[in-house]
């Protein structure tokens, strides 16, 4: 199983702002004062600016404008409803925030089958919403798919039972654990796994000082070195900037490259920098109105494409 593509679907805003209906528990989120108008074209011109750098390396970014019809301020993270997998399968998940549950749209799914990929069946997890049952796609789910493990960070938006479920459904090991992170001098849970864990093909850029409790923190190291990652440690005030939201994409000529914001970007040592570079090449962009509102950096835009060519 491959655990990088070289295709990402990408959503373009059209009404971005701060989402006070995720705002509860993403800490990450900040006011900015400025107009929602404002906010929006700027959250555009970073989006524009961060498709056209990848393109320009040879990633294939499929890119879905967002529509008038709803209020979706957050849709710019289409990594949240769905997932594509390499057997055709795509899973839609269930959201926390009211407002991102319409976020999840069949003619995205139409543009992707209309450039030639297969999807096979659609497996629909979303009815757990009924029940107040969360798990945010890989924003929860770190999936290790080569080899076939899922690291979640239980939270408000990632339900144990609902994370077994996906793990029967699609073959995965489940290793759970709760992270944390320190707001006004208070432990309190971070909402997605995707904001202090990364995972390439040989290396994971991980916050284990976000791990509290000691046998949960050995584990997940446990099972990385086991499949032969390398452990790239980051601190909190890292992950404050967006140093855990990365991704590892492959570009031209099957060049991998580790995706991240300049905020992330800029507040790596040069060790760390030194120790990524070992395993691919580093891709950074300015997103700091998207970070800053939204409270999501470059993963959380990118939904990864596995799917087969028809």
């Amino acid at each position: 199983m491959q655990q990088t593509t070289n295709t990402i679907l990408m959503i373009r805003p059209i009404n971005f702002r701060m989402n006070e209906q995720t705002a509860v528990n993403n800490y990450f989120q900040e006011e900015l004062d400025l107009k929602n108008a404002e906010i929006n074209t700027q959250a555009q011109e970073e989006f524009d600016v961060f498709v056209k750098k990848l393109r320009q390396v040879g990633v294939q970014v499929i890119v879905v404008s967002d529509t008038d019809e709803f209020d979706t301020p957050d849709s710019i993270y289409p990594n949240n409803w769905i997932s594509f997998h390499q057997n055709g399968d795509v899973a839609l998940y269930p959201m926390f925030a009211e407002n991102r549950r319409v976020e999840r749209r069949e003619d995205v799914l139409e543009e992707i089958e209309s450039l030639g990929y297969h999807i096979n069946q659609i497996v629909d997890y979303t009815s757990a919403e009924d029940e107040e049952v969360f798990l945010e796609g890989t924003g929860s789910l770190i999936l290790d798919r080569a080899n076939k493990k899922a690291y979640c960070a239980l939270s408000a938006r990632a339900h144990e039972d609902l994370l077994i479920e996906f793990c029967e459904d699609f073959e995965y090991t489940p290793v759970i654990f709760t992270a944390y992170q320190t707001v006004e001098d208070t432990r309190k849970v971070i909402y997605h796994t995707n904001v202090m864990m990364t995972l390439g093909e040989t290396f994971a850029v991980i916050c284990l000082d976000a791990i509290d409790d000691k046998k949960e923190r050995k584990n997940v190291v446990k099972q990385l070195k086991e499949d032969g990652k390398e452990v790239i440690a980051i601190t909190e005030e890292q992950v404050a900037n967006f140093a855990g939201n990365m991704l590892q994409v492959k570009g031209e000529n099957d060049q991998c490259y580790l995706v991240m914001s300049q905020a992330a970007h800029d507040c790596l040592t040069p060790v760390q920098i030194k120790t990524i570079e070992k395993h691919c090449d580093i891709l950074s962009s300015s997103l700091e109105t998207i970070e800053t509102c939204g409270g999501g950096s470059a993963r959380c835009m990118m939904a990864e494409v596995f799917l087969p060519k028809s």
